[in-house]
């Protein structure tokens, strides 16, 4: 457990396990949903610590990551990713985000390629309209006074037992609307990632399946059948979808590291 001095930033992060770090097995990075941090992981960690270095890293203003005075966003978190990688001298490593922390894996495996060994991406859409109209109305009312409606929930018992100031989950919660209203397309810079990336969904998500589907085609998938041979695959990528899953289970599912160490170890 310890902190890192990033980017104006005191990023929190934990290393679990013990196994060498070595380029056929390379540590394994873990990124938390929003309004958590890396505690979500706890179900899944025994297994991928088997035979992995495996850090889980509290993002900006989340758990044990106090915030600074800079707007959320999902490019200065993989900025911010990028850099704790580099400072633990562990590059390139494998990268997993979850929601929000998808999304910084995303940012980071575009802005900063030389980090990323190989990409995981977990229940995050690629446009802001990606997600179901439902729940972008939800996003749209996340502001600083509704953080008092969200005191009896999982996110602020983690919150208030890991942030060094518990006083400003209201700020979080404030920042974190903002984010979620702002628009963005990352379709033109997935068609050009080099990382090899596996996308996971739920099968009950928080998008559509056809957005599910446009995600992959971004990448080369579904765009013809692959062939006795699989000679006709997407090249280095993968898409797994989650049976009896959502979004909100879909991180502590027993199906989840089974499909993650299949795509890593390949």
């Amino acid at each position: 457990m310890s902190y890192a001095e990033i980017n104006g930033l005191s990023m929190y992060y934990e290393v679990h396990g013990d196994a060498p770090v070595t380029p056929e097995c390379p540590a394994l990075v873990l990124l938390h949903g929003g309004l958590g941090g890396g505690d979500m992981f706890a179900p899944i960690l025994p297994g991928l610590t088997a035979h992995r270095r495996v850090i889980t890293a509290d993002l900006q203003a989340h758990s044990h990551t106090a915030d600074i005075d800079r707007p959320i966003r999902l490019e200065t978190c993989g900025d911010d990713v990028a850099e704790l990688i580099r400072h633990l001298g562990i590059g390139p490593a494998d990268l997993v985000g979850y929601s929000f922390g998808g999304g910084a894996a995303l940012r980071c495996a575009i802005q900063h390629p030389d980090v990323v060994r190989k990409l995981v991406v977990v229940s995050f859409t690629f446009r802001a309209d990606g997600f179901y109209d439902d729940i972008r109305r939800q996003q749209a009312q996340m502001t600083p006074e509704s953080a008092q409606f969200m005191k009896e929930t999982p996110m602020w018992e983690l919150y208030e037992r890991t942030a060094p100031r518990p006083e400003d989950f209201s700020v979080l919660i404030g920042k974190m609307g903002e984010l979620l209203r702002q628009p963005f397309d990352y379709a033109e810079e997935i068609r050009k990632i080099e990382v090899p990336t596996e996308l996971v969904f739920a099968d009950a998500d928080i998008c559509s399946p056809q957005h599910i589907c446009d995600f992959w085609a971004l990448l080369g998938g579904g765009q013809r059948d692959a062939g006795w041979d699989g000679a006709g695959r997407p090249g280095k990528h993968q898409l797994a979808i989650l049976p009896n899953t959502t979004h909100y289970s879909i991180f502590m599912a027993p199906a989840l590291m089974p499909a993650i160490e299949e795509f890593l170890d390949a």
